[in-house]
């Protein structure tokens, strides 16, 4: 499973998970699945960085695995 640093961003953030889901269009469940260390799509993550107000080339901020 992969690191990421999905949960630590969005609390800091004061976002709750229904909030960023309905921000990227993806269901809580995935955002849950994330930030337990699922593997996710790179469109969910795009959708996500975007969500969370980081640019694409910031994705290292949060999800630093190596699946790519």
């Amino acid at each position: 499973m992969g690191k990421n640093s999905l949960k630590k961003i969005r609390e800091s953030l004061l976002m709750s998970k229904a909030e960023l889901s309905r921000k990227a269009n993806v269901s809580p469940v995935t955002i849950a699945r994330i930030e337990k260390g699922y593997p996710c799509r790179m469109e969910t993550k795009r959708k996500l960085l975007l969500a969370l107000g980081f640019k694409l080339s910031e994705k290292n901020k949060i999800f630093s695995d190596d699946e790519e």
